[in-house]
């Protein structure tokens, strides 16, 4: 049985192209860096960013990280929309679990913005 998860790794092609977007893009902090391998704090959740696999290019498939912000999806996209590095894929969508916004990071990754159904 799983005691819990480790950490989340994502391939990258440029490690510094990729650090600069999960610390400047996206505001996390970066705790470990090297040329092949770095992590990076998400609140709490470790995210290796590995330089010694191939990426998929963004081809899909895999893991995808959702990211929570701290004010709202709108605010958020446009906060990393001015920073740069953010591919965004589309248009928020609303489900009765919550608003998800998908974007790819620097390297290719999928990730998204989500947040919970407001109470009312």
């Amino acid at each position: 049985m799983a005691k819990g998860v480790a950490t989340v790794w994502v391939p990258v092609e440029d490690m510094g192209r990729a650090l600069a977007f999960y610390r400047d893009t996206l505001g996390l902090e970066v705790t470990m860096e090297q040329e092949d391998w770095s992590v990076v704090d998400a609140g709490g959740l470790t995210i290796g960013l590995n330089g010694r696999e191939d990426t998929h290019g963004g081809q899909g498939g895999g893991a995808v990280i959702s990211f929570e912000p701290e004010g709202t999806i709108e605010e958020e996209l446009e906060r990393i929309s001015t920073r740069g590095g953010a591919s965004i894929e589309g248009e928020i969508s609303e489900y009765a679990w919550g608003r998800i916004l998908p974007f790819k990071d620097s390297e290719g990754n999928d990730l998204q913005l989500y947040s919970p159904p407001s109470e009312g």
